[in-house]
């Protein structure tokens, strides 16, 4: 790095400060329905009072990445909601994570077409201010990682754009985009997601790169894209200077021919939460007695809307592995290996097990008195079994009803749920009368 570089990044915060974060948020999240039912991928709940956009919201804020944009397109009105309410920086600071929703212009018309579709059609907002780096992120993925590290790798290698990489397995390899580097970490070949035994092969990591990571040179291991990418500002323009609508597919496929691509390598936990079955599994992770995730990490918290609800209410209920959320109510309940999102009502006799709740957005005592009162309680209601299943918000479910997967396909649709990935799904405010078996 030359003599003027070096007195430029003498401060390390001169560089967080001259970087915008651009978070992914426009699927349609297709692979995550019917909790994409009615909102975005990353306004999905987690982990009992958390949205899946606060993961990466919150690593930026914890790396000092203060200017951030989310790019929306469907379903996004809660995604809006919850921004607006859960991030506000003081007036005083140009600090700000603004959404920036798909829009008819003059020069165009379309939907975003995919990620990098997304960048192009949003460009001038981002290169109006001297940012000299920009950090594209997705909006599904469970992690936590600190941008800083990954900006300091890519300026100290004087790379044009940068990608996070995660070391994969073989039997893992065919699911991902793979990168191949030399020793020095620079990109020389990409391939989305090969199969063939001699292209593997040819991509594992080198030997010399598996001891500088800790592992024995015997092991098979691969570099897998996380979608996180790193671009110089001039990169990023002329890289988009075409029609182009995926970065992982076609964008770095070919800046790799053209620009000086650097593999920053993660060892972290991650896990992409884009499937009912990985977003299952990654929620109930949460219940170990030392989950790979955790939410108790008083150094880098993952923020979220305060909403200021009182503290749970459990009344002889037996409760193991559990995570418990502000503001519920859990009478003589059995509760086993499940995550209880805010507000829940659980009567009772009822056993949850293996289940995600997702909670409500309100009290029963809320609901305006002009209006009829349902005759089913929001929340779960008496002697009810609830067994390997996702219980969407704002949910009504009878007395003596049984939910379980059991004996059913792995994929069906029902009259009032869903079933994927072998987990049965109740949609948001969804009422399930009394008595009712699935």
């Amino acid at each position: 790095m030359n003599s003027a570089k070096s007195a430029h990044f003498s401060s390390f915060s001169s560089v967080t400060h001259s970087t915008l974060a651009i978070i992914m948020g426009g699927g349609a999240g297709t692979r995550l329905f019917p909790l994409t039912k009615d909102r975005s991928k990353p306004a999905v709940p987690l982990g009992g009072k958390y949205r899946i956009v606060d993961i990466p919201i919150s690593n930026c804020i914890n790396s000092d990445l203060r200017h951030i944009y989310v790019l929306t397109q469907f379903n996004s009105a809660s995604l809006h909601r919850h921004i607006a309410s859960a991030y506000k920086f003081d007036r005083f600071s140009r600090s700000f994570v603004e959404i920036l929703a798909a829009q008819q212009t003059p020069s165009g018309s379309h939907w975003y077409q995919g990620t990098a579709d997304a960048v192009r059609q949003n460009l001038q907002n981002f290169v109006n201010r001297p940012y000299q780096y920009y950090v594209i992120l997705s909006g599904d993925q469970l992690y936590k990682m600190d941008f800083r590290d990954l900006l300091r790798q890519h300026i100290e290698e004087q790379a044009d754009i940068s990608i996070a990489t995660i070391p994969v397995d073989r039997a893992s390899a065919s699911d991902f985009g793979i990168m191949h580097t030399d020793a020095s970490r620079q990109i020389t070949q990409f391939v989305e997601k090969p199969k063939e035994p001699e292209l593997l092969d040819s991509l594992k990591i080198p030997a010399p790169l598996l001891q500088q990571l800790g592992h024995g040179p015997e092991e098979e291991l691969y570099q897998a894209s996380m979608g996180i990418y790193v671009f110089n500002r001039q990169a990023l323009i002329e890289a988009l200077d075409n029609d182009l609508v995926d970065f992982g597919k076609h964008i770095i496929p070919r800046s790799i021919e053209k620009y000086k691509v650097h593999s920053y390598i993660f060892q972290g936990y991650w896990e992409d939460i884009g499937t009912i079955r990985s977003f299952f599994n990654a929620n109930l992770a949460l219940t170990d007695e030392k989950p790979p995730f955790s939410f108790f990490d008083t150094s880098r918290p993952v923020y979220t809307h305060a909403r200021f609800l009182p503290a749970s209410k459990i009344q002889g209920a037996s409760v193991q592995r559990a995570v418990v959320s502000d503001g519920c109510v859990i009478a003589n309940a059995q509760i086993e290996h499940a995550v209880i999102g805010v507000r829940s009502f659980i009567n009772s006799g009822t056993t949850i097990r293996h289940a995600i709740l997702m909670g409500n957005d309100f009290f029963d005592t809320d609901i305006a008195q002009h209006e009829a009162p349902c005759a089913t309680s929001l929340g779960i209601g008496r002697n009810c079994v609830i067994d390997h299943a996702i219980i969407d918000k704002n949910a009504r479910i009878g007395d003596n009803v049984v939910i379980t997967p059991e004996g059913k396909p792995e994929k069906f649709d029902g009259p009032n749920y869903y079933i994927r990935d072998g987990i049965v799904i109740v949609p948001k405010n969804t009422t399930i009368p009394a008595g009712t078996v699935i």
